[in-house]
């Protein structure tokens, strides 16, 4: 990713991997300004001495412990977009924001010929707005190359058209499934390409699968066998996690809270290592990744910014 987008044009999302281990790396690769999704997250990232330029692209409507690291030297910018939401920037002691854009998918954002309005309000209440943010989430997924790419499109005409009326530097959206055909942002909010999921997998990008679910076969019968890592350990929202490596019919049946369901049968005392569906929730329900190299355990790195 530093070869594709190399320094301030992208902002790594941090809500995929919720680690300031993953995150200082980052920075070390020349991406040193980040995107948050919560408040705990910006505190974490402070506190790892990462606070130099967050964004937290989320509303809120209590931004005092957001104002908090402002006042403590750290650069935190806000989305915000509603009378509602610039109110609170400015009680909390927010000095800096981003008119959220609804770009097309059906969540925060206000209405693209608002934004104007939005940033003039925000101005007026003594917000400095730094330009405008919209999440073509509703794409990013889309396997189709030539679908998505006609779709982003769509999408970023009407940021474009937003930050005609808002101005200020930024134009930030984007997201791993359209860091590189995203050409009207000047700044990429990707995050699952530092570990991917099966969902990315398979628009094959250029990133590799590097963060498993290991288990252990703890129950088997003719024809499955059991592991001790189920729905509490996978987001589950994209569907099942899928096994990495065995024979070509190795597959997954199903998850229970605590187990998943694999065929064919295996050796109870088996490790299985298991690829999760989707990355940002997966992360979130661990307290730490080890690093291996091969069959070694070289480092462990605390999933540090999870909880809120």
């Amino acid at each position: 990713m530093a070869d594709a987008i190399p320094g301030a044009r992208l902002r790594p999302h941090v809500k995929a991997h919720k680690c300031t281990g993953i995150a200082r790396r980052q920075a070390a690769a020349g991406h040193a300004q980040f995107t948050c999704a919560t408040i705990r997250e910006c505190e974490g990232m402070v506190a790892a001495g990462l606070g130099g330029d967050l964004l937290l692209a989320n509303e809120v409507l209590d931004a005092r412990r957001v104002g908090a690291l402002v006042a403590a030297a750290a650069r935190v910018t806000l989305a915000v977009d509603s009378t509602e939401t610039i109110e609170a920037a400015t009680a909390g002691g927010v000095r800096e924001v981003l008119i959220d854009v609804n770009v097309g998918l059906p969540r925060c954002g206000c209405a693209p010929e608002d934004a104007g309005k939005m940033a003039d309000l925000a101005r007026s209440r003594g917000l400095e707005v730094r330009g405008v943010m919209g999440y073509e989430g509703h794409v990013v997924g889309i396997q189709d190359d030539a679908e998505r790419s006609a779709k982003c499109k769509t999408a970023m005409e009407l940021l474009v058209a937003a930050h005609g009326d808002v101005g200020g530097e930024l134009r930030s959206a984007g997201g791993t499934g359209t860091y590189l055909i995203n050409t009207w942002a000047n700044e990429i909010q990707a995050g699952s390409y530092a570990l991917m999921d099966i969902a990315y997998g398979k628009l094959g990008l250029p990133f590799d699968q590097a963060v498993f679910v290991l288990a252990t076969v703890v129950s088997a019968a003719p024809g499955w066998a059991v592991a001790d890592a189920g729905l509490k350990a996978f987001g589950m929202d994209k569907g099942n996690p899928a096994l990495h490596g065995g024979p070509p019919e190795a597959r997954v049946l199903f998850c229970s809270d605590e187990h998943v369901t694999i065929t064919p049968t295996r050796q109870v005392g088996d490790r299985v290592w298991l690829v999760p569906a989707h990355i940002d929730p997966t992360m979130a329900y661990h307290e730490r990744a080890y690093v291996v190299s091969g069959d070694e355990v070289v480092d462990m790195w605390p999933i540090d910014l999870r909880g809120w």
